[in-house]
């Protein structure tokens, strides 16, 4: 009997799980010698557990033996390189595509699909969301001390006094071992998202002196279990992301913290999208996961990770800014933002210069190789941001000989900024300042500029503001789930940092500091993390909907002026439902939510059911089978499949061809510390349109035997708005005593294809 594939194994360090899910890319390559000349690609298997022979001691055995592989004549046996056998059933192999087809056709094969890799989304934010000192949830929850939360990511950099486990009682059991591949993280990525979400606390912390003071995470004493699913170079491939979900939950995770997703209009059906599957089966078995939106921002419809049982987390700015100013020759001071720590500008004003105006597009964008040294040295160089890192563009001016760098916005970003540890002095400004700086370059018969840097400040306002980066719905796959859910700090954020490569990631970055500045909705998924161990360590018997549900109703949907939350991509407009999903979270609110909009299992397979899915496809990611009600094929049959009477937080109403009115159901459970309860329905809409939604019944009565109560909610329009803009709103059930429940409403119009 062929011997099965051996993988590795967390190993409790320090009250820390460490885990590397893969080998670099060169390590997919084995198999049979007769398939040697054909090019070879991961796939993913799903198999019918249940069919394996009972001769074989485990089903890693069956998939590498002679057997397995007898379904193709003459092939070799299979040389998996994961096993799945939790939150999904099958293996994933390198293979040629001519053998993926024949194990298709296997009879115990119920889905194949090929691996691809999937991008990164890339301290005061634990108070900015409220969280306060012996207080409220921090206390309560005991900083999340019972809680594990598995990180997905590129694993961490343990020796990092965020990591430490000083003070900390024992790590709670768990189903770990004692072997493993270096988890060590060498792209700092991983640390940063690890130490966000459940960092120790660290006296003395900044990122070489800007934001100065104490870094903790937002649940400092919960346990960090990181998974290193992403590889420096190669990417986060799809089988090693479920490979990552499939042992966190075989280990005993609480929580599972995923800062990685689709790019920008990634629809694939939820049984294809091994992040959907992977996080489907640690819900079903109680596990919270949170996912970040993407980084496509502002664009329409980018928001990624979009299925209704995973918590998916836009990305706002906190309160505190790193000013930079650029003094122009003719005395224009243009504001913008820097990280830059180094020695100042020796001299008081420099040439300015920009290599765009006889350069072409490569120049203007400060591409490798792309700027003639004898035209920049000694100058500060203008570089449109785009097609290359920020932080890449400043040593490609600094290695041609440039004194600094303006990096301008262009209009895909507009007026969002973010910081960076530029290796030579360096400002980023936004679109308007960008034109500015550009045109006085262009028509000044000397340009002069200088650049000062205004280190760090907090209290700025108005915050938070949904930053121009963060992915935007509508959801492209199923527009009646409102998507992104919430949006949390994912600008300028401090955590700990590898100490294998500098603060920009760049190979010719020297530097090295224990903590770091970065900014995506990377930073914003491990803030909702660790706020869901905080959570779950206080109500240990709430559901991972039910923790979902208490996060976006307490969300707020105003700044720290009392105004409405803004869009940074366009400042003075406010941001919609689709920009922040049900607002920006905040935890003082969240311990004690009132009432909660619950689902389980039977409420996701009905919702797969409704949109049209067919049972196999939908037995994909919940491996069991499934039966789908009549009703559900005769909504796929007429072209018109709907989710909307899923359980969810948010209701988005979709109003299609002639059809101008919709009822959509929803059902809550009193968790407030009051069993008998009475709440009133109120209806807020920032612009109906004509559009009227009604509320039935008004109010909802709770007892000790009556914890569970149904409305329904009744959106009409007057008449076919075909081109009509999305109408936003809120509904509100008030008990008078604090309790708001707030759910986010979106109506929009589709016509039938």
């Amino acid at each position: 009997m062929a011997s099965p594939p051996r993988y590795p194994f967390p190993v409790l360090l320090l009250g820390l799980a460490l885990v590397a899910l893969m080998a670099p890319a060169l390590l997919r390559a084995d198999g049979g010698a007769e398939e040697e000349e054909e090019a070879r690609k991961t796939y993913i298997f799903r198999v019918d557990h249940s069919a394996k022979p009972s001769v074989f001691p485990t089903h890693a055995h069956w998939y590498a033996s002679a057997a397995f592989a007898s379904a193709a004549p003459g092939a070799t046996p299979l040389r998996p390189l994961h096993v799945y056998g939790t939150v999904f059933h099958g293996f994933s192999a390198s293979v040629p595509a001519s053998r993926a087809e024949e194990l298709r056709r296997h009879p115990a094969v119920l889905a194949a699909f090929e691996d691809r890799a999937r991008p990164l989304h890339t301290t005061r934010s634990p108070q900015f969301m409220g969280l306060r000192a012996r207080l409220g949830l921090w206390s309560l929850a005991d900083y999340g001390s019972d809680v594990i939360v598995g990180v997905l990511d590129t694993g961490v950099w343990p020796e990092r006094r965020s990591l430490s486990d000083r003070n900390l009682p024992p790590v709670p059991a768990s189903n770990g071992s004692v072997e493993f591949m270096s988890p060590r993280d060498a792209d700092g990525h991983g640390t940063h998202t690890a130490t966000t979400a459940a960092g120790s606390v660290a006296y003395g912390a900044s990122m070489e002196g800007y934001a100065p003071g104490v870094a903790k995470g937002v649940a400092p004493k919960a346990r960090v279990a990181a998974y290193k699913v992403c590889w420096k170079g190669a990417g986060c491939m799809d089988s090693d992301i479920l490979a990552g979900f499939d042992r966190a939950v075989a280990d005993g995770v609480d929580v599972i913290s995923v800062s990685i997703g689709g790019g920008s209009g990634v629809t694939a059906p939820f049984y294809l999208d091994p992040i959907a599957i992977g996080a489907y089966g640690a819900v079903s078995r109680g596990v919270f996961v949170a996912t970040s939106a993407g980084n496509e921002g502002p664009a329409s419809m980018s928001v990624t990770n979009l299925a209704p049982w995973l918590a998916t987390v836009g990305a706002g700015t906190i309160d505190r800014n790193f000013p930079a100013e650029i003094v122009l020759g003719d005395g224009r001071r243009l504001s913008g933002v820097s990280l830059y720590s180094g020695k100042p500008l020796t001299n008081s004003s420099l040439p300015l210069y920009y290599p765009g105006r006889t350069g072409g597009l490569s120049a203007s964008l400060c591409m490798e190789n792309s700027i003639d040294p004898s035209l920049v040295k000694g100058k500060i160089v203008v570089c449109d941001r785009g097609s290359s890192p920020r932080v890449a563009k400043g040593m490609v001016v600094k290695e041609a000989g440039g004194a600094a760098m303006v990096l301008t916005n262009g209009e895909a970003n507009g007026e969002g900024l973010v910081g960076d540890a530029h290796v030579l002095p360096a400002c980023a400004v936004g679109e308007k300042e960008g034109d500015a700086v550009k045109a006085y370059a262009a028509n000044a018969s000397s340009p002069m500029a200088t650049i000062s840097f205004g280190g760090t400040v907090v209290g700025v306002k108005p915050a938070p503001v949904v930053a121009s980066f963060s992915a935007r719905g509508p959801n492209g796959l199923v527009p009646e789930i409102l998507k992104p859910d919430f949006i949390a700090p994912g600008v300028n954020i401090l955590a700990a940092w590898t100490g294998a490569t500098g603060p920009t990631g760049l190979e010719g970055d020297t530097r090295r500091t224990e903590f770091n500045i970065l900014s995506g909705t990377s930073m914003a998924c491990p803030h909702a993390s660790g706020a869901a161990a905080l959570l779950r360590s206080a109500h240990p018997g709430w559901s991972p909907a039910a923790i979902r549900s208490a996060l976006m109703t307490t969300a707020i949907v105003t700044d720290n002026r009392g105004g409405p939350v803004g869009d940074e991509a366009e400042p003075g407009r406010g941001a919609t439902p689709f920009d922040y999903g049900a607002g920006h979270i905040t935890l003082g609110k969240a311990l004690d939510p009132g009432l909660v909009y619950d689902a389980g299992e039977d409420d996701y397979v009905a919702f797969m059911c409704s949109i049209g899915y067919e049972p196999n496809a939908i037995e994909v990611v919940t491996h069991k089978p499934v039966a789908c009600p009549a009703t559900a094929s005769g909504a796929k049959a007429s072209g018109s499949p709907s989710g909307s009477d899923l359980n969810y937080p948010s209701i988005s109403v979709v109003l299609r061809g002639g059809n101008q009115s919709r009822t959509v159901t929803r059902t809550v459970t009193n968790v407030g510390a009051q069993a008998s309860a009475t709440y009133t329905a109120r209806v807020q809409m920032a612009s109906s349109g004509g559009v009227t939604v009604s509320v039935k019944p008004q109010q909802l009565v709770f007892s000790p035997g009556a914890k569970k109560q149904s409305f329904a909610v009744t959106v009409t329009a007057p008449s076919a708005q075909d081109a009509a803009a999305p109408v936003y709103g809120f509904l509100v059930w008030s008990d008078g005593g604090g309790h708001d429940v707030r759910s986010p409403i979106v109506v929009t119009w589709l016509q039938p294809m």
